[in-house]
Formats: C-alpha cells, structure tokens, sequence
C-alpha cells in the first residue's frame, strides 16, 4: 500500500481513472494493524487496484472529510466515485468478493 504523505494527494488520486482503495486507520488501533496485513495480501489478486493507506492521527481532517466514523474503514473508488464502504469488523474475504465483481466489470476484455 502507497503512504498517503500530505491530505492533499487524496483528492489528486481520486480524480484519475481506476480502481482505488483507501484504507483508513490509526497506528495506536489494534483491529487496524491486525486486518491491514490481510487487506494488502488480499490486493494482491486485484493488480490493477490502487491502494492507499491514510494515518487519521496525522491527517484527522480526512476523516470528516470522508465520514468515517470507526476505525478501520476501506473505502473503494471506481472512477472516482465510492462503490464500497467497511469499517471496524468486516470479513475480508467478503470484501474480496465484493470487489471482484466491479473488478471484473471495470476490466475484463470486452
């Protein structure tokens, strides 16, 4: 996962085309080092994706600015607009699969 290093990248990244993940967390939560290790190994069957991983400690504004209200939450963009929202306790294999099928959809051969 890419390092988000300033809050202004975030709106930057979203503006391309693609599929985006942002995952969203604090160093301090023990949900969130335990489940981003898992999100990044579940990436791997999805190399197209873009991941990002934004630390609310150093950038809290960016949690009201996507309305996150627990932690962690991962959000999924296609093109610029969210398609899938968890938070705090999600199983990430139903999020693999949830992804999946946009996934398929944004780029498989037509």
């Amino acid at each position: 996962m890419n390092v988000i290093e300033d809050a202004s990248q975030v709106d930057d990244i979203l503006a391309t085309e693609g599929m985006k993940l942002l995952y969203l967390s604090r160093p301090d939560c023990g949900v969130c080092t335990a489940l981003k290790p898992r999100v990044a190994a579940m990436l791997e069957d999805f190399p197209r994706i873009a991941a990002y991983d934004i630390d609310l400690d150093r950038f809290p504004i960016l949690a009201g600015r996507f309305e996150v209200f627990t932690i962690p939450a991962v959000l999924v963009y296609a093109d610029g607009r969210e398609f899938i929202r968890e938070a705090r306790y999600f199983s990430v294999e139903e999020l693999a699969g949830r992804i999946n099928r946009y996934y398929e959809l944004l780029y498989s051969p037509a």
